[in-house]
């Protein structure tokens, strides 16, 4: 690492970047790390993504996409995507999630719900699709990572088939719904505060974006795994989502009734990968910290279990054997 972190100032040296100071600015849940830079009182954020474990091209690709539809997303002003180094705009130490209350979230999320709407309302760009293979792949997380290796639990010929029976369910409503450019981790961590222009949030972690369902950033964003809201104010949101979405002709003829039960059926698959993802994190890479997002997660997974009849087996199942 202490080698890598050289690489990149001399890179910056090379590149005629000059720098008074740098520290690290954050990590996510990859092998990529970001640094912050200090140029005479200006700051800047360098990336780290090492070649042989991440591939920079489509950060550049799908941020060039997000800033030509009006997102507030890091501009690349230097790249070196062979040693895999960036330098990119600093789009402020504020988080979505420091800054949300009961008194700011109106406001937050409905400048969040307009700049998704931004991503969406646009011909769909070339990007890979959120299709069955993928969706499946990620559910199969929830079985071989929390169930197996967190819990040690040993599924049954019987639980795997009531597993089969609802991942076909939940990769079947996820297929119905229109298909749109999805940013896949948008939520209160990777949402920026703009003190300058609340209205438009700044947008990071877009690397991994697809093709895929409507719901599928919204109940990222309002059934966040880091910070939970009654269902109440949930459903109102996705109401104003819903009617906006509607008016631009993103979604035509769906009732709200039906597009509830998209988002809600979306964040079922969503919360299932995110379990064993979590799992993932902690028993492959060493990063327990998301251990303690596990509870929320599986709150949510059994929010939705208890509201559609579809699903009252595997209710069932986890009841018995969580």
């Amino acid at each position: 690492m202490e080698q890598r972190l050289e690489q990149l100032k001399v890179w910056l040296n090379q590149s005629g970047i000059t720098f008074q100071d740098i520290a690290p600015a954050s990590a996510d849940a990859s092998f990529r790390r970001y640094f912050r830079i200090t140029d005479n009182g200006k700051t800047f954020i360098v990336m780290d993504a090492p070649p042989e474990k991440e591939d920079c091209k489509p950060f550049v690709h799908i941020a060039n996409l997000l800033l030509e539809r009006g997102l507030n997303v890091p501009k690349i002003i230097e790249q070196d995507l062979e040693q895999g180094f960036l330098l990119l705009s600093d789009l402020g130490t504020t988080v979505f999630l420091s800054e949300l209350n009961n008194d700011t979230v109106d406001e937050m999320y409905g400048a969040a719900m307009t700049s998704l709407l931004r991503l969406q309302n646009h011909k769909n760009p070339d990007l890979p699709a959120y299709d069955k293979a993928l969706l499946r792949t990620e559910m199969a997380l929830f079985p071989d990572w929390y169930l197996d290796k967190h819990l040690n639990i040993t599924l049954t010929s019987e639980h795997k088939e009531i597993l089969e029976q609802t991942f076909a369910i939940l990769v079947k409503n996820a297929l119905a719904q229109p298909q749109v450019c999805v940013h896949r981790d948008y939520h209160s961590r990777n949402l920026m505060v703009n003190k300058d222009n609340p209205q438009q949030p700044g947008v990071i972690d877009f690397q991994d974006a697809v093709i895929g369902a409507v719901t599928y950033d919204l109940v990222s964003l309002l059934k966040d795994c880091y910070i939970r809201w009654p269902r109440e104010k949930v459903q109102a949101w996705v109401n104003i989502f819903y009617t906006e979405a509607k008016s631009l002709g993103i979604i035509s003829s769906v009732s709200f009734a039906e597009f509830l039960r998209w988002f809600d059926l979306m964040g079922l698959q969503r919360h299932i990968k995110v379990a064993g993802i979590f799992s993932r994190l902690y028993h492959r890479d060493g990063k327990e910290g998301y251990l303690n997002d596990i509870p929320l997660t599986m709150e949510y997974i059994f929010e939705v279990l208890a509201l559609y009849p579809e699903f009252k087996p595997f209710q069932k199942m986890l009841s018995e054997i969580l």
